[in-house]
């Protein structure tokens, strides 16, 4: 079975690092980094970490505008599609390079699985919302991560092609976590008590109110708090007249390895964030999660009471995190850590089918 996938931002590099392991006995994998993320602390720097095996194809896009980055990304994409012909397209995640994949595949040959499948904001203003439910509908095979994505799938129309498989991301978490957990900061030292904090998101970062205002509830944490800061978040800052407020608010520190982070998340007394998988991540390490956005696809977490919305509003992410000191037991959600196996089965089945 030849599989083409499809890569380009941090969150599906972790989660590739699984799916990959299980292909690299018996399959041909054929590896496409779209460059989404191009810097080398959120691109290739996951690589080495992950062993995940060296692109075949580096796209090299980087920053551009939806459309432009989209449209860049098919058209090489189609180009090494109508030259590998491979038998699977996978995509991974909701960002503009899943999408781009999940457009090429669709009109062409190769079968097309989407992992992560399911899920849902319900917050039309994020693009990755757009993104994640125009692939679904396009795609031959869908891996959700858990029953709550599967029935939204199923409210959708979507039925075939269907399976629950646990998520990736926590197969790569449990396999490489001693190791990664191994990782040591030589520029500063972590204090026993801190706050994890990662804000990226254009609907943060893009208005200065709602930037102003998580960094004056920082500000009022009687904890410090770490902050590894995007580029695209420090570009804000400095455009806004924030940064010395943020300096004196939190630890800014450079984008750091997957290791350090998931360091850093699991040491953490609470994480406030707008990732998606930073959410994931700190469920798994035990960290309870207050998420700077008024919706979140991971309604799970929300349920069981170790992740909190609070938006951009200063008095709800302060209360928020004070109150995340005692979260309730914590419920088994997305699998035991044998995803990958689950999905590489099952393309072997669909993909022996269509043969």
């Amino acid at each position: 079975m030849d599989v083409l996938s499809v890569v380009g931002a941090r969150p599906q590099f972790v989660k590739a690092a699984a799916v990959s392991q299980q292909l690299q006995d018996d399959h041909e994998e054929i590896m496409v980094h779209t460059g989404q993320h191009y810097d080398a602390e959120l691109s290739e720097v996951f690589f080495d970490e992950l062993a995940l095996p060296e692109p075949d194809f580096h796209l090299g896009i980087g920053s551009d505008t939806h459309a432009r980055q989209t449209a860049a990304m098919m058209t090489e994409l189609e180009q090494i599609v109508d030259d590998e012909s491979p038998d699977v397209v996978l995509v991974y995640g909701d960002t503009n390079s899943t999408l781009a994949g999940a457009l090429v595949a669709a009109k062409s040959s190769p079968t097309l699985a989407h992992v992560e499948a399911g899920l849902r904001s319900h917050d039309w203003s994020m693009p990755e919302e757009v993104n994640r439910r125009i692939t679904d509908h396009c795609s031959d095979l869908l891996f959700a991560p858990g029953s709550h994505a599967k029935d939204t799938l199923e409210q959708e129309g979507i039925t075939e092609g269907v399976f629950i498989s646990g998520d990736v991301m926590y197969d790569t978490l449990l396999q490489i976590r001693d190791e990664l957990c191994e990782s040591e900061f030589d520029e500063f030292t972590v204090p026993d008590e801190y706050v994890l904090a990662t804000v990226h998101r254009a609907k943060n970062t893009d208005t200065r109110d709602r930037l102003a205002a998580i960094i004056d509830a920082f500000e009022q944490l009687s904890v410090p708090v770490i902050f590894p800061a995007h580029p695209r978040t420090v570009a804000a800052l400095n455009e806004y007249g924030l940064w010395e407020r943020a300096t004196a608010a939190t630890r800014i520190i450079d984008p750091v390895n997957y290791g350090q982070f998931i360091k850093l998340v699991e040491g953490a007394a609470c994480v406030a964030t707008d990732s998606g998988g930073v959410q994931k991540e700190a469920f798994y390490l035990d960290t309870p999660c207050v998420t700077l956005r008024e919706t979140t696809e991971w309604i799970e977490t929300i349920d069981a009471g170790w992740n909190t919305l609070v938006g951009a509003e200063r008095e709800q992410i302060v209360d928020a995190v004070r109150a995340a000191a005692d979260p309730p037991a914590k419920p088994d959600l997305y699998g035991s850590g044998n995803a990958a196996v689950r999905i590489v089965s099952q393309l072997e089945r669909q993909v022996d089918c269509a043969d």
